[in-house]
């Protein structure tokens, strides 16, 4: 079954193509591009190449991916504005996965790892995952120290992610060189159990955590001086 993959919670604007059987998740065709401004003009002509590159068009699509954050809100609801549309139009299941799941479930080998990626305003997104690569704590967003003394207190070994090469002084753990954005082929195994039981298809909610950086005004402003 070729499955679609998108993520676009962090800087990086991903998508993927791959290929789920009995067997296990191959990838097909991937595209990454890390540009936190430019996600929705990105992410649609990603889809269109790794198409291209698996040699299939849209309706051969059987399922669609998507990370589910957290994420800043603007970047995040282009990958999941896309899922959903395109799992509609083409009458395909939608399934959800935590983004920091795709960071951190890859990495864990034995020990608890702390996965991290940026949230702007001096914070970061955060999870942790035990040595079977489950998680335990998180998604959370806080300032970087919180996420450290909670990962101590969980005896995390390691960090992973973007965040935590950002803020590798006030973690105080190892980090790891990669990944440093959710890995779409980790994002397909996790969900891969469900596709093939041929689960019906989720609900993207994504995972926000906070509100957006920008809101609409509701005050009235004075007409006259």
């Amino acid at each position: 079954m070729l499955v679609l993959v998108v993520d676009s919670s962090t800087p990086a604007v991903t998508a993927a193509l791959v290929e789920v059987s009995a067997d296990g998740v191959a990838l097909r065709a991937h595209r990454c591009t890390v540009d936190a401004r430019a996600h929705g003009e990105l992410l649609a002509p990603e889809v269109d190449a790794v198409l291209a590159e698996a040699g299939a068009r849209p309706a051969d699509l059987a399922a669609i991916v998507a990370g589910l954050g957290p994420g800043p809100f603007t970047g995040l609801r282009v990958g999941l504005v896309t899922a959903a549309t395109m799992g509609q139009v083409l009458g395909v299941p939608t399934y959800g996965v935590c983004s920091l799941d795709g960071i951190g479930h890859p990495v864990a080998a034995g020990e608890p790892v702390l996965a991290v990626s940026d949230a702007r305003r001096r914070e970061v997104y955060w999870a942790v995952y035990d040595g079977a690569g489950q998680r335990i704590a998180g998604p959370e967003v806080s300032a970087p120290a919180v996420a450290a003394e909670r990962a101590r207190d969980l005896a995390a070994t390691a960090a992973v992610g973007d965040g935590a090469h950002r803020y590798a002084d006030v973690l105080g753990l190892p980090v790891r060189a990669e990944p440093r954005f959710p890995d779409p082929l980790e994002l397909a195994r996790l969900a891969a159990e469900r596709i093939r039981a041929g689960a019906p298809g989720e609900r993207l909610t994504p995972l926000y955590l906070r509100r957006p950086d920008a809101v609409a005004s509701i005050a009235r402003k004075p007409v006259l001086p």
